[in-house]
C-alpha cells in the first residue's frame, strides 16, 4: 500500500496526456481517411479499415484513462492509510506516555518497557496491541 503519491499522481497525469494524444491521432487519421479524394470499393474498404483502427485507438485511450483513474484511487488510498497510521501512532504514544505518568499495576510497567514500537510510518502500527491499556 506504500507509494509516493506525488509520483503516482504524476503517472496518472502522464497516462491522461497520452490518452489525449491517442484520441487526437485517431481524430486526425479519421479526418485524413475521410478527406481522401478517392472513390470506389477499394476507397470504401480503406476508409472502413481506417475507422476500425481509429476505434481501436479510442479504446486504447479509454484504457489509459481507466488506468489513470485506478492510479488516482490508489494514491487516495495510500494517503488515507498513511493518515490512519499516523493517527494510530500518535494515539499509542499518547497512551504509553499517559500510562507511564501514572502508578502502574504490577506487570503493566514491564509491558511498557518491553513494548517495541514499529518504525514510524510503518503499517505495523495498524496491528499494535496494548493489552491492559
Amino acid at each position: 500500500m506504500y507509494g509516493d503519491t506525488t509520483t503516482i499522481r504524476a503517472l496518472a497525469r502522464d497516462l491522461r496526456d497520452r490518452a489525449d494524444d491517442i484520441r487526437t491521432a485517431a481524430d486526425r487519421l479519421a479526418a485524413r481517411a475521410d478527406g481522401v479524394d478517392w472513390r470506389g470499393l477499394t476507397a470504401d474498404a480503406m476508409r472502413r479499415h481506417a475507422h476500425d483502427r481509429c476505434a481501436a485507438l479510442r479504446r486504447t485511450a479509454a484504457l489509459h484513462d481507466d488506468a489513470a483513474d485506478a492510479l488516482d484511487r490508489h494514491a487516495r488510498e495510500v494517503d488515507r492509510l498513511e493518515d490512519l497510521i499516523a493517527a494510530v501512532e500518535r494515539k499509542v504514544h499518547g497512551l504509553i506516555d499517559a500510562a507511564r505518568d501514572k502508578l502502574l499495576p504490577d506487570g503493566l510497567d514491564g509491558l511498557l518497557h518491553r513494548f517495541s514500537p514499529p518504525l514510524p510510518g510503518s503499517r505495523d502500527w495498524l496491528s499494535v496491541d496494548l493489552p491492559g491499556i
